[in-house]
This record gives structure tokens, sequence and C-alpha cells, in this order.
């Protein structure tokens, strides 16, 4: 299985409108992860396996 470290340490951002958000399913493992990543920053990202993401309509 691979896995995937974020970095410890946060950096705050006093402003996001310059941020460019996008997500991704990660299929290349037998586990497909989602993934969220800011791509405008480094190391800005966030993956959690598929099968534990929540639903859209469940938040509804």
């Amino acid at each position: 299985m691979r896995q995937s470290t974020m970095p410890q340490e946060h950096t705050p951002v006093a402003d996001g409108s310059d941020a460019e958000v996008m997500a991704s399913i990660d299929g290349a493992s037998g586990s497909p992860s989602y993934i969220i990543a800011d791509i405008s920053r480094d190391d800005a990202w966030v993956s959690v396996r598929q099968s534990d993401a929540p639903v859209l309509a469940e938040w509804c």
C-alpha cells in the first residue's frame, strides 16, 4: 500500500483569492484515494481513501 505524508507545519494564508483548488481520484494503487489540493501552493493537499470519503448527498 502506498502511503503519503503531509507536512506538519501549518502556514496561514492571509488571502485565499489566488488559491487554485482541484480534486481527483488517484486510482494508481489497489485502494483508490480522493485527493484535494491547492495547486497554487507547495505541499497544500489532503488525501483520504475513496471508501472513507464523505458522499455529497449525505451532507444535504
